[in-house]
């Protein structure tokens, strides 16, 4: 089976964070994924650093409210879209987009500017997918053959 095409807007799913069918632009631009999360903060817990957040903007339909706790995340210098040089976490998590499921690393990011909450950079379709930039949600035919 050949890579499948997507469009430049998918519905994917990040079970891990508890978000299902949310709205990701595909942005082949960016070589790393990245998620708008708020209240991003570390904390101890038993003697190990955690980093929390919540995933999406509050006025997102999506939005849960509830704080995601990782123990395992890394962070990373990234040149923003200003060419400033940024730290930022970076997270790995599952994703379910057009009937693959995968691991993926997201940086957490201020996207509240931004239309879209989610990015999906070529990190993540490389090898997997093709896009096709004239549409959008073309993984919904392949979601439903599971």
């Amino acid at each position: 089976m050949g890579a499948k095409i997507i469009g430049r807007k998918e519905k994917i799913t990040l079970p891990e964070l508890g978000l299902n069918l949310v709205w990701a632009k595909i942005d082949t631009g960016a070589y790393t994924s990245s998620l708008h999360a708020e209240e991003i903060r570390l904390e101890e817990k038993d003697g190990k650093t955690v980093l929390k957040f919540q995933a999406l903007l509050p006025g997102h339909q999506k939005f849960s409210g509830k704080t995601l706790e990782f123990e395992k995340f890394r962070e990373k210098k990234v040149k923003n879209s200003f060419g400033q040089t940024e730290v930022r976490f970076l997270i790995e998590t599952k994703i379910q987009l057009a009937g693959e499921t995968f691991r993926a690393e997201f940086t957490l990011t201020d996207r509240s500017s931004m239309k879209n909450s989610i990015l999906l950079g070529r990190k993540i379709l490389r090898g997997k997918f093709l896009v096709d930039v004239s549409k959008i949600n073309m993984g919904k035919p392949y979601r439903h053959h599971k």
